[in-house]
């Protein structure tokens, strides 16, 4: 009986993600600041929530009922509004962008949607890690290439990571059907510049693959680094899919609203799936969105703007974070994009006893270790690399600097403490 009920064969063996299990280590650890999971820890703009609140008690009771399946329409015609001076075409709301749960849900439905049995999809790594899991459900066969750093002298940036031309165009091949891009990148905060996305850009139209661009960091760009949509270049729109999300956009990670958009020919696939999946998304939550867009778009060119707002405000973060981790033993990689940052830990070895962990990989025993000496809670990069290729993430641990500067200042002092008991 139990053979016949088991876990279907393409799920895997049914492994907890990296997620479940940090989540379940903090609630068991409780330590003192968590820099790990990607969300902010201070409040939303407050036009967003109050966005929210003043829907759930108005007087339009119907946004409390379903909504057009692929998107509230006051949601999609704003997205609309939003992207089609920044792809230079008129996006149509009704065809060309479908709103999902979350971004999560966008890549789901871009996978499930045009990945078939034997095709081959191109992964860069690290990547997120449910890329790889996407991939398999739907019976294609998933090709790892890494990111490697080059070795430069003085401040390491995330763009001296790079891929190897060679290695990429050799992945290329007649089964190949999709290419996933994530800039800029998580976890490394790579920003691919021009020359990068044209060599990737050339590859796909050479062999007729898709490319799925998950861009839901696309407001957090650092100066000099520019955030190119590879949707815009030559004869790149009728073979791109773009994914954004809300809760990056507007700091609401819980609201887990996210959107696709792409050709219409691109676009149904993704329809098909959503529809025998979800069907539809929260209708308040999508009006509160809808209304934070419009909000945004009546101040667009000005630097209050949240879309400009926010680089300014998590700058002084990262470069805060980045002084704290290498007075600290830490060597970290600075990122031009989202708000993440790569650290090697590789200079305290000696200073922490890893015996006592049971991972099967050191990154993950570092930072379990170190989160229950410190108090500090960070991610084990390795969980976003394919298994051949896990050991290229272990010397580092993944930072979090979208955070109250109170608990920044906090990491530093557990940092500092810790290191003066060694």
């Amino acid at each position: 009986m139990s053979d016949k009920f088991k876990l279907p064969a393409r799920y895997g063996a049914g492994e907890a993600s990296i997620w479940v299990q940090y989540i379940e280590f903090v609630a068991k650890h409780k330590p003192a600041v968590n820099l790990g999971q990607g969300f902010p820890d201070y409040p939303p703009p407050e036009h967003v929530t109050k966005a929210l609140s003043e829907i759930a008690t108005g007087e339009n009771f119907l946004l409390n009922q379903y909504t057009r399946g692929y998107g509230h329409p006051r949601l999609v015609q704003n997205l609309s509004k939003v992207y089609s001076p920044l792809i230079n075409r008129q996006l149509d709301p009704m065809n060309e962008i479908l709103v999902t749960n979350g971004a999560y849900e966008a890549l789901f439905s871009a996978i499930l949607g045009h990945v078939d049995t034997g095709d081959e999809v191109i992964v860069i790594e690290p990547f997120f890690d449910c890329y790889d899991f996407m991939i398999r459900s739907a019976g294609g066969t998933p090709r790892f290439i890494p990111l490697k750093p080059k070795a430069t002298e003085g401040v390491q940036t995330s763009n001296s990571w790079v891929l190897d031309e060679k290695e990429l165009t050799s992945l290329f091949n007649s089964k190949t059907k999709m290419l996933i891009l994530n800039t800029p990148h998580n976890p490394l905060g790579k920003v691919f510049n021009r020359q990068e996305l044209e060599l990737i850009a050339n590859l796909c139209k050479k062999h007729n693959v898709l490319c799925l661009s998950d861009e839901v960091y696309e407001w957090m760009v650092y100066e000099p680094n520019k955030h190119i949509r590879i949707a815009t270049l030559p004869d790149m729109w009728e073979r791109t899919i773009t994914i954004g999300s809300a809760g990056k956009t507007f700091s609401v990670t819980g609201w887990k609203i996210g959107w696709a958009y792409g050709p219409v020919n691109l676009m149904k696939n993704l329809q098909v799936v959503h529809q025998n999946c979800v069907y539809t998304c929260c209708t308040p939550v999508q009006e509160a969105v809808a209304r934070s867009f419009e909000f945004e778009l009546s101040r667009i060119n000005t630097p209050e703007c949240y879309f400009n707002s926010i680089t300014r405000e998590l700058i002084s973060k990262r470069d805060y974070l980045v002084k704290v981790l290498r007075e600290n033993g830490f060597n970290p990689t600075v990122p031009d994009g989202g708000y993440f940052i790569i650290a090697d830990w590789t200079k305290l070895k000696d200073k922490i006893d890893l015996s006592s962990e049971r991972d099967k990989y050191q990154d993950y025993r570092f930072t379990k270790k170190f989160a229950k000496e410190s108090g500090v809670l960070v991610i084990p990069p390795s969980a976003f690399y394919s298994e051949p290729h896990k050991s290229l993430g272990e010397n580092f641990a993944r930072f979090c600097f979208i955070k109250k500067d109170d608990n920044l200042a906090l990491a530093e002092k557990l940092l500092k403490e810790w290191n003066a008991k060694k």
